[in-house]
């Protein structure tokens, strides 16, 4: 059972990127060989699908009360120990709050279950990405900063010369990562999908 963290600030798009991914599971893999949940820890933004995700096979568990970073982090481990005991899935997509550090979850999760795969996914902002770095700098930096794959969305929103500062800023965080440009209002290339896919299996397990 592997796990993908999306991560990313309030509003930087990681619903409408979890609707993609689970779009491209559900059209490249048979529902009946490939067990996938999708735990949703986001406030106040519009909730996926459930009725599209259970119809492909997927199980989708609402996560609202808190934070799975800090206060809900014992409930986080017993969800997941949950879930594998009913449903055994090949994969777990958690999208987390926008005010959540991925890194801390996924040393969570490392801590009580080592044998997992945990892979982190940060969704930024491209348009905001500049006007939010000054009063925000701590928590973006602490979002991407062992992010292991990083999408800057919305590039249809700026232009060549503000997308590059954003690139240059966000790597300055994580130049580790590997980093796509995409915009989760268009399709977003099946490359960067398999990409991810291809990371989660190989990402180490944090000591």
């Amino acid at each position: 059972m592997n796990i993908i963290i999306l991560g990313g600030f309030l509003g930087s798009g990681k619903t409408s990127v979890l609707l993609q991914l689970a779009g491209h599971l559900i059209g490249n893999q048979p529902s009946n060989t490939t067990r996938v949940v999708i735990l949703e820890n986001e406030i106040g933004e519009v909730s996926v699908d459930d009725s599209l995700l259970k119809k492909n096979g997927y199980q989708v568990t609402n996560l609202f009360s808190g934070c799975v970073c800090c206060t809900m982090s014992g409930e986080l481990i017993l969800n997941l120990h949950r879930i594998r005991t009913d449903f055994n899935p090949e994969l777990i997509i958690m999208e987390t709050t926008g005010v959540a550090f991925p890194d801390n979850i996924r040393q969570t999760i490392n801590q009580s279950l080592p044998e997992l795969t945990v892979q982190v996914t940060c969704i930024t902002d491209a348009k905001r990405w500049l006007r939010l770095l000054q009063p925000m700098e701590m928590l973006l930096e602490g979002q991407l900063e062992a992010a292991d794959v990083i999408l800057i969305n919305k590039i249809d929103l700026v232009d060549d010369q503000t997308l590059s500062e954003v690139e240059t800023s966000i790597r300055s965080f994580n130049d580790h990562a590997k980093c796509f440009r995409i915009s989760a209002a268009q399709p977003i290339d099946p490359v960067i999908w398999g990409t991810i896919l291809k990371t989660e299996q190989e990402a180490p397990i944090n000591e």
